[in-house]
C-alpha cells in the first residue's frame, strides 16, 4: 500500500558515511510510499568568497566541487534506481542550508532527510551545522540520521 503523505523527498548529500546512510534510510521511506527522491548536493561557494580571485584557481576549484557533487549524488541516484524509485539529481550552489531551504520550497518538498556529521560544542558554535540550520527553518519535515557512532 502506498502512502500519500510523502510525494516528494529531498535527500541532501554531501557524500560523507552519514549522507549514504541517511540516503538509505530515505530510498527506503519513498519506496515504501512511493515518492519521487531529489537528490541534491549544494557547491559552498560561500566557503571559498574571501580567497582573492584568480580565475585559474577559481575554475579548477570549481570543478572539484562539481566532481564532488556528482559523486556524491551518484551513490543515491544508483540506490534510488535499484530500488525502483524514480530519482532526479541537482547540484546547487550558495549556502548549503539556504539552498536546501530554497529548494524544499520551490518544489514543493513533503521531506528532507539528511545525515548529521556530530559536530557538538565549540565546533559546531563557530562553523554551524547545515542540519541544525534546516530543521530550524524548513517548511517540511526533516529526519536527521546520525552517522555510526555519533
Amino acid at each position: 500500500m502506498k502512502s500519500s503523505i510523502f510525494k516528494k523527498i529531498l535527500i541532501a548529500s554531501d557524500g560523507s558515511s552519514s549522507a549514504k546512510k541517511a540516503a538509505d534510510a530515505g530510498i527506503e521511506i519513498a519506496r515504501i510510499s512511493g515518492a519521487k527522491v531529489h537528490t541534491v548536493y549544494v557547491i559552498d561557494t560561500s566557503s571559498y568568497s574571501s580567497v582573492p580571485k584568480d580565475p585559474r584557481w577559481e575554475e579548477a576549484m570549481y570543478t572539484q566541487f562539481k566532481e564532488l557533487g556528482k559523486e556524491a549524488t551518484s551513490y543515491v541516484e544508483e540506490k534510488a534506481k535499484a530500488a525502483g524509485v524514480e530519482v532526479e539529481t541537482v547540484l546547487l550552489e550558495g549556502h548549503p542550508a539556504e539552498e536546501i531551504i530554497n529548494f524544499v520550497e520551490r518544489n514543493e518538498v513533503d521531506l528532507v532527510v539528511m545525515g548529521s556529521l556530530g559536530k557538538s560544542g565549540i565546533e559546531r558554535f563557530l562553523i554551524g551545522s547545515v542540519s541544525e540550520k534546516v530543521v530550524r527553518s524548513s517548511k517540511a519535515p526533516v529526519l536527521v540520521v546520525r552517522g555510526k557512532g555519533i
